[in-house]
């Protein structure tokens, strides 16, 4: 087979396994997994082609990128995967929700939640190597955040390929209203506590992800300015979970509270009889 007719099939992949999770996310019926539909099988690089292209269609339908998400980020998650780094989705306006509004729990198909530390950005970060001065003094102020992670994918079945495919498994994102600069919190040492209904659902701290949450926005500056889109002033970066993610009951409320940064809320509609 000649190179031409091997990126000719490729991309063919790339299409068919973007409209397969598009079809699953406007439908709300989940798809089966895309790993094994992409070639080489298993190959991050072009499952993130699939998650470009369906970034670029939901662009070119009037979205907004407003920052980016980490994930993957905890070392048992990791190993459970069988991979060693991260990986990251793209945030845009529409998965935005204001601190304590009600969610429609049928924008989403199999929703959890997870409590982590929001970066907003003052200053550029374009180079490829990064250190955690560059980071903090980039790093206009912190938030705390409800991520709500979901998947396209039936049962969550994934692998490292499908959850990048998909977006880094995005959902939604629910900001706090309480800017902290960084030097008056210990990211490392910074309790978490997932509230529902007033009983602990999650508990973590900083160090859960990759020992820090700045070695996390680290990592993800370097990778994006190598794929030459580099982190830009005024982005959210969301730096992945500081505990478990819990799945969503619908009718319910989450409270996360993450010390030195305050807390912020998410609950949810019952489902539509």
């Amino acid at each position: 087979m000649s190179e031409r007719c091997e990126r000719i099939i490729g991309c063919s992949d790339v299409e068919t396994a973007a409209r397969e999770l598009s079809e699953a996310r406007t439908s709300g019926k989940p798809c089966p997994p895309v790993r094994g539909r992409l070639v080489p099988e298993g190959d991050v690089e072009t499952a993130y082609r699939v998650q470009q292209r369906q970034v670029g269609e939901w662009l070119a339908a009037g979205q907004r990128r407003v920052g980016a998400k980490i994930g993957l980020t905890s070392r048992a998650v990791q190993e459970g995967f069988g991979v060693y780094e991260p990986d990251f989705g793209v945030l845009t306006d529409a998965m935005a929700v204001p601190d304590g509004v009600e969610v429609a729990i049928e924008r989403l198909l199999q929703p959890r939640v997870e409590a982590e530390v929001a970066f907003v950005l003052g200053a550029d970060l374009p180079d490829e190597r990064v250190t955690t001065v560059d980071v903090l003094r980039a790093v206009d102020h912190l938030l705390p955040a409800i991520e709500i992670v979901d998947s396209r994918v039936a049962g969550w079945d994934i692998s490292i390929v499908d959850t990048v495919a998909d977006n880094a498994s995005s959902g939604l994102f629910v900001l706090g209203t309480t800017p902290r600069r960084p030097a008056e919190v210990d990211l490392r040492l910074c309790g978490m506590v997932l509230e529902h209904a007033g009983e602990p659902v999650s508990v973590g701290a900083g160090a859960a992800c990759l020992g820090n949450p700045l070695h996390a926005l680290a990592w993800l500056a370097g990778t994006m300015a190598r794929a030459g889109d580099p982190l830009r002033a005024g982005d959210v970066v969301l730096s992945g979970a500081l505990g478990p993610m819990v799945a969503v009951t619908p009718g319910a409320a989450y409270e996360a509270r993450i010390s030195g940064l305050g807390s912020v809320r998410t609950c949810f509609t019952r489902r539509a009889q």
